[in-house]
């Protein structure tokens, strides 16, 4: 390997991207990239049984093959959570898997399991490992006696370039499966130091070196070597990274010289890593790398996987049609009262309640149960409920209920955290909002809490807005009251690995839904199937819940009203976030809007005016528009 020679020949065209000739023959090999396609082989929603032209694994092949046409020297390879979602786990107990089937059509030479592939158990895990036929790698997950789970590398041949692939797994799946026993005593090392290990092994006998990594950028919860950045500062003799897990896209990163990119999720983009090699004398040399995503949105599925996957397809399909219930009574989720705003965040619904009693129902051992909706668009209406209708409104696939032992206290901990989800509620607040760092999470983290009455008062800081908690029959939660809380296991490993909120703490296990009733009967979705077929017997009624409510914005009721029309008639908008993917990140504020003649308000839009001709943010931009509608039509 020969990166260092040219190493400042690299850095140079890292920053300017020049278009590179010299003396000796050039060769390019090119990394195609994809990770966290979580079921999604064709485009379609099988939650929601609709077309989804967003991105799916067969319009990804459609442009791996355009690429391969211009270009023999093709690696693929995938960063891993392939196995689960978009219910393509509805065949894990078959003897084929149907991604693997994808996997094989389209080449792949490299897959790295993710922390989702182990939600099955390792027979299952096996079964795709077995069919794959390109190389599994997974270099820190190590067996129960210590030896190594799969390789830790591979090396690939392009045109006589020799290129080390890499692979590693989160380390915080041996985290997410605290409380199981789907890992088997298997453990997951620390990855920077093993890709340390497997650089010094195969340095002398490849041209490039290439990580696949199911992991971030960033460290996860800000705990050490979980996120790929640690491991190029660490190891500056990787030359490019295709990260993965926290379903972000990322075309080109540059951390300490390695390039790093990340293909977003669910099929929605394929990363490219272009490698410029010279040849002398027999030796290669990089001298150019680059990296970019394709944004695969409105691509044509190839055909070949669409004809693959039909029977796939035309079961799914069926199954998410199958009436279960029929609903009376009211909507389980009222419509937005403020366009933006999703009411399922901001009031108690029939929605949570219904996935609520049947936890309880199946978990009787608890007396609280705690979930979340992760969903803004969460509906289910008077009429048919359908399985796809309870998938849509609970989207992770693998939820079960284990019930925790623990205290009052411990619980009140619990709440005030997920009631940081909000932010606070400042003097001439007409809105509530949204935490931005808490609303761009990977995970959803507003949870919703049965079996007890509580209020979020936002009027009071973090960590203190937790009000008249009491259970259901009026006895009030103490520090010291025992609590048995109900809540998917992966849930709770958020709560307890470090930097999360009970991070350390250790709870009693005193029941799981997925051991009393098996791995697939026991998860929240089949359980409320089963709740709404056996217990109610097909019918249930939908009633108003009010079980918990926010507190705050008690004043400027006309001026909110005014507001609410603003928004609802798209003169504006509430606030999103600079890249526009989370929508309320910021509460609307009236206080310094409302003026008591004609020539402050002026004043007010003139300066207001200004600023607008002086800024070039988008962000900053839509803010002072926002604020001169709001100023003009508050003083009329």
């Amino acid at each position: 390997m020969k990166k260092h020679l040219l190493a400042s020949a690299i850095l140079f065209s890292l920053i300017s991207s020049p278009v590179f000739s010299a003396d000796g023959d050039i060769t390019d090999v090119t990394i195609l990239g994809t990770s966290d396609i979580h079921g999604h082989f064709m485009p379609w929603d099988y939650a929601s049984d609709k077309a989804n032209m967003v991105g799916s694994l067969s319009q990804i092949a459609s442009k791996v093959k355009d690429i391969r046409k211009g270009n023999d020297n093709v690696i693929l390879v995938d960063a891993g959570d392939t196995i689960q979602g978009n219910f393509v786990e509805t065949f894990k107990d078959e003897p084929v898997d149907p991604m693997m089937l994808g996997f094989n059509e389209m080449k792949y030479d490299v897959w790295v399991p993710g922390n989702h592939e182990f939600d099955f158990g390792l027979n299952v895990l096996n079964r795709s490992l077995t069919q794959f036929e390109g190389q599994p790698l997974g270099g820190n997950i190590k067996r129960a006696d210590g030896n190594p789970f799969l390789p830790a590398h591979t090396v690939i041949e392009r045109d006589g370039i020799k290129i080390g692939v890499i692979g590693m797994d989160t380390p915080m799946t041996q985290v997410f499966a605290e409380g199981t026993n789907r890992l088997e005593g298997m453990t997951f090392t620390n990855p920077s130091l093993e890709v340390k290990k497997v650089i010094q092994q195969i340095k002398n006998d490849v041209d490039a070196i290439i990580l696949v990594a199911h992991m971030g950028i960033d460290n996860e919860n800000n705990i050490k070597d979980t996120g790929v950045r640690d491991i190029a500062e660490a190891n500056p003799e990787i030359d490019a990274i295709v990260a993965g897990h926290m379903h972000t896209l990322v075309d080109k990163a540059v951390i300490n010289g390695v390039i790093v990119t990340e293909p977003d999720k669910y099929g929605r983009a394929l990363s490219r890593i272009d490698l410029q090699f010279e040849e002398r004398d027999g030796e290669y040399t990089l001298i150019n790398k680059d990296s970019y995503t394709y944004k695969i949105k409105g691509t044509l599925s190839d055909e070949k996987m669409e004809e693959l996957y039909a029977p796939y397809h035309k079961r799914l399909r069926e199954n998410a049609n199958r009436v279960v219930a029929e609903l009376t009574g009211v909507d389980l989720v009222p419509e937005n009262e403020i366009k933006g705003i999703p009411q399922v965040h901001i009031q108690d619904t029939g929605i949570s309640t219904l996935y609520q009693e049947a936890s309880m129902y199946y978990a009787p051992k608890a007396n609280v149960i705690a979930l979340q909706i992760d969903n803004d668009k969460a509906e289910l209406d008077v009429g048919q409920i359908k399985a796809k209708d309870i998938a849509f409104n609970y989207q992770y696939a693998g939820g079960e209920i284990t019930v925790y032992a623990m205290t009052g206290k411990e619980l009140k901990t619990y709440m005030e955290w997920s009631a940081g989800y909000f932010n606070s509620v400042k003097e001439g607040d007409v809105t509530y909002s949204f935490n931005p760092e808490r609303r761009s999470s990977k995970y959803s983290t507003n949870d919703f809490f049965a079996g007890v009455t509580y209020t979020i008062d936002l009027t009071k800081p973090a960590g203190k807005r937790i009000t008249d908690l009491q259970f259901a029959d009026g006895q009030k939660v103490t520090d010291a009251t025992k609590i048995t809380l109900g809540m998917n296991s992966y849930r709770m490993g958020h709560l307890t690995k470090a930097g999360g909120v009970l991070e350390g703490q250790s709870f009693p296990v005193i029941f799981d839904t997925e051991e009393e009733y098996g791995e697939d009967e026991g998860t929240i979705r089949n359980l409320t199937v089963r709740y709404l077929t056996e217990v109610k017997k097909g019918a249930y009624e939908g009633k108003p819940m009010n079980r918990w409510h926010l507190s705050g914005l008690e004043g400027y009721q006309a001026e909110r009203a005014v507001i609410k029309a603003l928004i609802n008639s798209g003169k504006i908008s509430v606030p999103t976030s600079s890249d526009g993917r989370y929508t309320n990140v910021a509460s609307i504020n009236v206080k310094d809007k409302i003026f008591n003649n004609k020539e402050a308000l002026n004043a007010y839009i003139t300066a207001q005016e200004q600023k607008l001709i002086a800024t070039t943010d988008d962000v900053e931009k839509a803010q002072i528009q926002r604020n001169i509608i709001i100023a003009n039509a508050l003083n009329k």
